[in-house]
């Protein structure tokens, strides 16, 4: 176990926790007397992709993990079936069993670089809820509720807004938290880390481990990853933000896309780079300082020769003005449209997402030439720039 305690403060103080209850006073005291602690964080896979946003609480795992405890990501394969309300206007879809374990076979590979499941001595250990949840009878489940009242349910954001609103609030809803609580129950563990919105539930594990098992469980809360000016959060479930599947390329490019305020935000919860450091890397200036943050999140997922390829990238085609040397290429067809060419290949999304492009002056052809009619068909081989970062070349 490592005690040291400049090395638990920079962990402590890096701007990732937002708080810890019941204080951090006592976590800090815990982590000082060198015990293992057991710590989680419990996920639900209810989409086939994770964002820049996910990434810190790993990080954060992964620093507790060094410093010698126990570390637990817990895939929440039957919690992800009942969705979870936290910040929701409306129900979650509900999903199926095997779309839950797709997904969470993705993640799982997806949050490899951030983790070091090679340890011999003391690897991440991945768990499942459904192998407990699944076995709970009605009179198990009636016994757990029993810990809560209807009150402090609904006195939760989201519900108090549906009421106001006069939407509805479904059974199952109120179940998610009692699930969510008896995992800590299950696991018996020492700490939970979720985000700032997940509170709820990581207090109600705090509860039922407290009513079963007479135990104290400390939950560190994290800050949701979003804009500091206007609160835009990523988001799975819409499909929003800077995914961890995406190529070097298009990854980089994303992240130079952001606003200046976000560069700040990404070194210190999407990096490992030490305080000190970012420090200097934000007395830069603003597109000097995004470069340099983009480089190294790219280096984390793909490698330092993937990320400086993906700089180069973006000088040649967004600063320079270069056409990129290897534009994917497509043979338009007699019997299909360009858009459908386009919908085929990934380039587009559907033939409504090329009429919006259309319609916003968006698409350009060699680069130039605004394409206005939304059933131009070229009559020679072409260059399309859909967008500022998508080029395709069209071959007659």
């Amino acid at each position: 176990m490592i005690t040291d305690k400049q090395k638990i403060k920079e962990i402590l103080d890096r701007g990732i926790i937002a708080d810890i209850l019941p204080s951090r006073k006592e976590f800090e005291k815990e982590l000082l007397a060198g015990k293992k602690l057991k710590i989680y964080l419990g996920v639900d896979p209810t989409a086939p992709d994770l964002h820049l946003g996910h990434s810190q609480n790993y990080l954060l795992l992964e620093d507790f993990r060094r410093l010698g405890h126990k570390i637990i990501i817990l895939i929440g394969d039957f919690t992800a079936c009942i969705g979870d309300p936290s910040d929701r206007s409306s129900a979650r879809q509900q999903l199926s069993t095997e779309e839950v374990k797709t997904n969470a076979k993705y993640w799982l590979k997806l949050i490899k670089p951030l983790l070091n499941f090679d340890d011999k001595k003391n690897p991440p250990e991945v768990v499942f809820n459904r192998k407990w949840l699944s076995k709970l009878n009605f009179e198990q489940v009636i016994e757990l509720a029993a810990n809560f009242t209807v009150q402090q349910m609904i006195e939760r954001d989201m519900f108090a807004k549906r009421l106001k609103n006069n939407e509805p609030i479904y059974m199952h809803e109120f179940f998610y938290p009692l699930m969510q609580g008896y995992d800590s129950v299950q696991l018996e563990v020492d700490a939970e880390l979720c985000g700032t919105d997940q509170t709820f539930n990581a207090l109600a594990g705090r509860t039922l481990l407290k009513r079963y098992k007479n135990k104290d469980k400390f939950v560190i809360t994290t800050h949701l990853v979003a804009n500091p000016k206007t609160g835009e959060l990523m988001s799975k479930s819409k499909g929003t933000g800077i995914f961890l599947s995406w190529p070097a390329e298009k990854m980089y490019g994303a992240i130079m896309a952001t606003p200046d305020e976000m560069t700040e935000v990404f070194l210190i919860r999407c990096t490992r780079l030490p305080l000190d450091k970012i420090k200097k890397i934000l007395k830069k200036n603003p597109l000097e300082a995004k470069m340099i943050t983009a480089q190294e999140i790219v280096s984390i997922y793909h490698g330092p020769q993937k990320a400086e390829e993906a700089k180069k990238y973006f000088r040649q085609t967004f600063q320079e003005k270069k056409l990129p040397t290897d534009l994917p290429e497509l043979s338009l067809k007699k019997n299909k449209s360009l858009p459908e060419i386009l919908v085929d290949n990934s380039i587009i999304s559907s033939k409504n997402d090329w009429r919006r492009l259309i319609k916003e002056g968006a698409i350009k052809l060699n680069g130039e030439e605004k394409i206005t009619a939304e059933n131009f068909r070229p009559n020679e081989t072409c260059v399309l720039k859909i967008g500022k970062k998508r080029f395709v070349r069209i071959k007659i």
